[in-house]
């Protein structure tokens, strides 16, 4: 221990750093690559698939964590580009994404889970979000005209890595008009590491990824459709996945599964698409308020 002390103090004696080399790009250059790493390209409407996978768990007070099922997904994505005469160059991507929610045990998709909790078997609804788009176009200037687009990755040797942690607190969609008087906001946190060839990075005349690999982690509320209610806990997604431009490198029974399910999300929304955003939670808002009005029409 006394050892590595005294080379941490070496370091700082000398004006090393104890963190990664920091790549930073800025100006042009940084919209371009952060369009390259959203969209895979600096192309407009060229489309990529992102795909993931991994496991979610339980985390109760008091009791050892329940591996409660797999994951899988993809979300499909496209990018328009624009012009600005004050803001300069300008991106925008739309997508539409889907996952899946699986047997721990099969790996194959549920559309019933029992509650191990209150041993309810409830129907379960994946994640089918359409869409999933930027907001608003991102430029390499400000309405001023001043250069504000930035990029800063870590990078190790060959491989340059982006991080991002995502806190989400917002009124939750299934809540009354006063939510904010009695609380109960949606709380989450998403946590992104994506890995890119440091050369396709760095390099400006390179203008799309061969492949990008990611890891995702999620720290949740419990989904609605577990019918948890205010039951104590929190959910732990963990998940890994790479992006491709051919449809070809889809996971088969992913494929198939979408084909089947959802065949509109092998392909992106339209790059002018005004539609806000779906979640989760919008989702279940939607299925829920279908299936009551399947009830009264089927009285």
């Amino acid at each position: 221990m006394n050892r590595i002390i005294q080379c941490f103090a070496f370091l700082l004696l000398m004006g090393g750093s104890l963190t990664a080399q920091e790549t930073v790009i800025t100006g042009r250059d940084a919209i371009l690559t952060r369009q390259k790493t959203t969209c895979g390209t600096i192309e407009a409407g060229k489309t990529r698939f992102g795909m993931w996978e991994g496991r979610a768990y339980s985390r109760v007070p008091g009791e050892k964590d329940r591996h409660l099922f797999n994951v899988i997904g993809i979300n499909t994505r496209q990018c328009s580009v624009k012009e600005d005469d004050t803001r300069g160059r300008g991106f925008r991507s739309v997508s539409r994404e889907v996952m899946f929610y699986l047997d721990p045990e099969t790996n194959e998709i549920m559309d019933v889970w029992k509650n191990p909790w209150s041993g309810q078997e409830v129907p379960v609804v994946h994640v089918a979000n359409d869409p999933v788009n930027m907001r608003a176009y991102s430029y390499e200037k400000d309405d001023s005209g001043k250069s504000t687009a930035r990029v800063a990755m870590r990078k190790y040797g060959d491989v340059m890595v982006s991080s991002a942690e995502i806190p989400l607190f917002y009124s939750n969609p299934l809540g009354s008009e006063f939510q904010a008087y009695i609380g109960g906001a949606y709380h989450a946190m998403e946590i992104f590491n994506t890995y890119y060839k440091a050369e396709e990075i760095e390099n400006s005349k390179i203008a799309a990824l061969t492949q990008s690999n990611i890891s995702w982690s999620r720290v949740a509320q419990w989904l609605p459709w577990m019918q948890m209610g205010d039951r104590a806990g929190i959910m732990v997604f963990n998940a890994t996945g790479f992006s491709t431009f051919d449809e070809e490198e889809i996971w088969p029974a992913l494929k198939a599964a979408i084909q089947e399910r959802y065949p509109t999300y092998m392909t992106p929304p339209p790059l002018d698409d005004p539609r806000p955003n779906e979640t989760s939670w919008t989702v279940f808002k939607t299925f829920m308020k279908d299936k009551e009005k399947a009830k009264v029409g089927g009285r």
